[in-house]
């Protein structure tokens, strides 16, 4: 069984995304996808205050094998970006789940109610 942790909702574009306590989001890659990608060696993240719609190229991922784009899983408002992971983006490799990339307040009406459950995305990852 791949890496795929049970208290967090996915993407079929391999983001993962925690519900914070405060009703925020917080968006990663997951580790299957940095596993395929191979090493991580630039992010472009979402610049804070930007409003972003649920499948919307919000920032870019390059790693020694391909250029990835990472998508907004919700629609809402991007209230912070990891500047660290940026920085030093082989941090992702090192721990996806644990290397955070940018959150997001929902929209008004917005929902993870579309998002994959673990079952669901482990399934899809095999």
């Amino acid at each position: 069984m791949r890496n795929v942790p049970a208290g967090l909702r996915y993407t079929d574009e391999h983001e993962w995304v925690r519900t914070e306590a405060d009703g925020t989001l917080t968006i990663g890659i997951t580790d299957p996808a940095q596993n395929t990608l191979g090493n991580i060696v630039f992010l472009q993240l979402p610049p804070v205050s930007k409003q972003v719609t649920a499948g919307e190229a919000v920032g870019v991922l390059e790693s020694v094998k391909v250029s990835y784009e990472i998508c907004s899983p919700v629609t809402g408002e991007v209230i912070a970006a990891n500047a660290d992971a940026a920085g030093t983006p082989g941090e992702v490799n090192a721990d996806a789940y644990g290397t955070w990339l940018f959150k997001i307040r929902l929209a008004a009406g917005a929902s993870t109610d579309g998002l994959l459950t673990a079952a669901e995305y482990a399934r899809m990852v095999g």
